[in-house]
């Protein structure tokens, strides 16, 4: 007797949805938005053409910006730590998450960050902007700092920025060092440069002192 075939389930509304999202990344992460049409979102998602429009009518552009939405929602929440224990434990385990999320949607984070096309608007900016933003807001937070100076602003977003440049490294570079390492590395740095800005800056020197000593 031929058993019989699984019974097909149809997808919700937000699976559905979720699965066009991540068949764009996966796509955007390694060719120029540019390059990818609806035809091949379609393909990758097993689903039709007018399927895709039908929740993204407002064609490519609408389903780019809301691709790099997913990925900086999740990116964001990674530096949303309790505020317990030493802060360099707390900032070892926000890195923890993002360079897991980096780790397992390497596609989504490329696509996140090397998003500069001709589809690129003030939106799309705006989205990466504030994923940067969002985790230097919560860093400042657990620094303790109300009202951070220009010098301390300057140098928790330039780190940002090293972290993120790192991560793409890290992608390119067949995934080594291993992330325990890499982890490590990008928390000896922030203390790094706290301590080069803290001969400029006394806000940051209270900061740098009290960060070493609590380690």
């Amino acid at each position: 007797m031929t058993p019989a075939a699984p019974a097909y389930r149809r997808l919700s509304v937000e699976e559905r949805r979720t699965q066009l999202l991540e068949a764009a990344l996966g796509l955007f992460a390694h060719r120029a938005p540019e390059d990818v049409s609806l035809d091949d979102v379609a393909e990758a998602a097993g689903v039709s053409r007018p399927l895709v429009y039908r929740y993204f009518p407002g064609g490519k552009q609408q389903l780019y910006e809301a691709a790099l939405r997913s990925a900086a929602d999740e990116l964001r929440q990674c530096f949303d730590e309790p505020r317990e224990g030493p802060l360099l434990i707390r900032l070892s385990r926000a890195l923890d998450r993002y360079l897991a999320f980096v780790d397992q949607h390497d596609a989504g984070f490329s696509a996140l960050l090397q998003g500069g096309s001709v589809v690129e608007t003030s939106r799309t900016t705006a989205i990466v902007d504030g994923v940067r933003r969002a985790a230097a807001e919560h860093i400042l937070s657990h620094l303790g700092v109300t009202e951070p100076g220009l010098r301390l602003r300057m140098t928790v977003r330039m780190w940002i920025t090293a972290v993120e440049a790192a991560s793409l490294i890290w992608l390119d570079e067949g995934k080594q060092p291993p992330l325990d390492e890499l982890r490590d590395w990008l928390v000896e740095q922030f203390v790094a440069v706290l301590t080069v800005t803290a001969a400029r800056d006394p806000q940051t020197a209270t900061l740098a002192q009290a960060l070493t000593s609590s380690g």
